[in-house]
């Protein structure tokens, strides 16, 4: 699996980041919350290959069910460009569609099963 540097933001622009990672195998997540935000994710990556620019205190967090994943949002536009998984704490995500010449439409998804991490019903 080859990384590039990519550069990405959210809509407005208030965050910018770059990151070390490959686009595929690209996959969407069927979590309740990515299952309604509809995001293509980069492979998993370690926190030490994205790089906030610009921005850190717009982000806002969204953490539920095991207060484990950390869902970071852009508190002007709403956008998620970013995540720490759950699965493993250690390891990150990053929207796809926030990343710089990159048509998210062009690329296959698998989906990851983050349902099955769930401790409460539909979450």
């Amino acid at each position: 699996m080859s990384t590039s540097l990519l550069k990405g933001s959210c809509h407005c622009g208030a965050v910018k980041f770059e990151v070390d990672t490959a686009l595929v195998p690209a996959s969407r997540c069927n979590c309740s919350l990515c299952r309604r935000k509809g995001a293509l994710m980069t492979p998993l990556f370690s926190a030490s290959q994205l790089k906030i620019l610009q921005g850190e205190d717009d982000l806002t967090l969204y953490q539920f069910n095991t207060q484990v994943a950390k869902h970071y949002f852009c508190k002007h536009c709403g956008i998620y460009p970013f995540h720490q998984t759950r699965k493993d704490p250690l390891l990150w995500r990053v929207n796809i569609g926030c990343l710089e010449g990159i048509d998210p439409y062009t690329l296959e998804a698998g989906v990851a099963d983050g349902a099955s991490l769930s401790i409460v019903e539909d979450a």
